[in-house]
């Protein structure tokens, strides 16, 4: 049941959900397009809340700020792997090109909602982020360390981990105990950004798939893909709740 669902008469919250930016084929046209996979978008409204979709520009605090004003919640969505400048280590061959304009954007989007305590969920890259601007670190390439491909078979075709969550964490009260999550990531955390927990790892590996800040503020991110699956909407609906009482407390 969604959050809208439980409070019929009260507004859904305004989720904001980071983009792409990269080039695009539409028709004839071959641009520079900001975009993101309508099934994300899907996931909010069925979650119960209202999208609003950010794409990467030119940024600082303000501007950040600016932008959370309109906004209940925050997802940082997945795509390009993040600027390994940005923890210190110097690009492995199979690091994508840095995307500047998005890491910049998303890391002020970050820091701007810990710091008003909004509620954000990280979605893959966005996970990685999150624990990279809490001043963590990633793996580069998960095969040279696990030597197998299973996060990441390649052609789009995701893969199905078993994850097992840590007791009382926000993420275990969410799903439970255990879940299949729908993966497609070659990187993954190494070192914990300050302040995170572990929250969720493969049973099969050990792989970090799920942290989050203990205390009341919602921030959990996960390395799968919860919008895969819209006949699992625990996440998006957890997410959405955390909106609808954040937007509540604003007013009050």
């Amino acid at each position: 049941m969604s959050a809208s669902d439980q409070n019929p008469g009260s507004p859904r919250p305004v989720i904001g959900l980071t983009t792409y930016l990269q080039q695009a084929q539409t028709g004839v046209w071959d641009v520079q397009a900001s975009f993101l996979p309508a099934i994300y978008i899907e996931g909010v409204n069925l979650g119960g809340g209202t999208a609003v979709l950010l794409p990467p520009q030119l940024i600082d605090a303000m501007v950040a700020g600016r932008v959370l004003d309109g906004l209940d919640g925050l997802i940082v969505t997945g795509g390009r792997d993040v600027n390994p400048e940005s923890y210190g280590q110097q690009r492995h061959p199979a690091t994508d090109e840095p995307a500047g304009y998005r890491d910049a954007w998303e890391f002020e989007l970050i820091g701007e909602a810990l710091r008003r305590g909004m509620p954000v969920l990280g979605i893959c890259r966005g996970a990685q982020l999150l624990n990279v601007a809490l001043g963590g670190s990633l793996h580069q390439h998960l095969p040279d360390v696990l030597g197998h491909t299973r996060h990441q078979q390649g052609n789009a075709v995701f893969s199905t981990s078993h994850v097992q969550t840590v007791p009382g964490t926000r993420l275990a009260a969410l799903i439970g105990e255990s879940s299949d999550a729908q993966c497609y990531h070659h990187q993954a955390i190494d070192r914990l950004g300050d302040g995170l927990i572990i929250s969720a790892q493969d049973t099969t590996d050990g792989v970090i798939e799920g942290v989050e800040l203990p205390g009341d503020q919602f921030v959990v991110a996960v390395q799968w893909h919860p919008e895969e699956r819209l006949d699992d909407l625990r996440l998006f609906a957890g997410l959405v709740q955390a909106a609808t009482d954040y937007a509540t407390e604003r007013v009050s």
